[in-house]
């Protein structure tokens, strides 16, 4: 059964090749938007650092130069293996500790607008890639929520903290899985969130993760929340990656 899947006892088959070269940097930010991804290049002196592949095609990986510090940057993948098979490959070409996760996830409450960011505490393992990372359970700790929620105070960002419920299958999100996370204290939903902190504990990494509120499940009939071509107040809002930006500042410094 996948619960019992992970294994400390062994080593991996494939592993991601130590680079001693890898370019160093004080945080790496990621992102699941091209439209970011766009204005990240255009915006903030990017260099090209290398580039992370798959069947599905290429996504390049940056660092570019911020008040002093040096971030590294690139577009990943939607969908808990892609992601985490993107921050694990990564540390191939950059030597970083401390990665910046912030995506759109739907929301579970409906008194949470859109473009609310909200901050997860805890992530709910309906997904498989955790349990080869970190040992069976149901939830687990987003142990570095206290440094983003003090952040967002800190910062004066509206914000709200709550569990996350992490899902391989968002159209199998039905009404009883629904009631029962909301139920838990769940006010979001998303595809990478339990898996990216497994991967992160496993290898001795730091994450610090938000989420933007968007389309609304707390209702009689889903809602996407969402005008044609709209981008503020969802996750390509450019205004969001100035946050992430600002919180890879903060946390350089702890």
């Amino acid at each position: 059964m996948i619960t019992d899947t992970f294994d400390a006892s062994s080593p991996a088959k494939i592993n991601v090749p130590v680079n001693e070269s890898a370019v160093r940097v004080d945080a790496v930010i990621y992102t699941f938007s091209r439209i970011i991804e766009e204005y990240v290049r255009e915006n903030y002196g990017c260099e090209k650092a290398g580039e992370l592949h798959n069947a599905g095609g290429t996504t390049d990986v940056y660092v570019f130069p911020y008040h002093g510090y040096r971030f590294g940057f690139f577009k990943t993948w939607v969908r808990a293996p892609a992601c985490v098979g993107s921050v694990e490959e990564v540390r191939g070409i950059l030597n970083a500790t401390r990665f910046i996760h912030f995506g759109g996830s739907g929301c579970l409450d409906r008194e949470i607008a859109r473009g609310k960011i909200m901050v997860p505490t805890a992530a709910y393992r309906d997904e498989g890639t955790s349990y080869h990372y970190a040992p069976a359970g149901d939830y687990i700790p987003i142990r570095n929520a206290p440094v983003v929620a003090e952040f967002m105070e800190g910062n004066g960002i509206p914000y709200v903290l709550g569990k996350t419920w992490t899902t391989d299958a968002f159209y199998r999100e039905t009404e009883n899985n629904f009631e029962k996370r909301k139920a838990d204290g769940c006010i979001s939903v998303e595809m990478e969130g339990s898996a990216v902190q497994a991967v992160c504990d496993f290898r001795g990494l730091e994450v610090y993760m938000f989420f933007t509120s968007g389309d609304l499940l707390d209702a009689d009939e889903w809602t996407p929340r969402i005008s044609e071509g709209q981008i503020k107040n969802t996750q390509h809002d450019s205004g969001h990656f100035e946050i992430a930006l600002a919180l890879a500042e903060h946390v350089a410094d702890l």
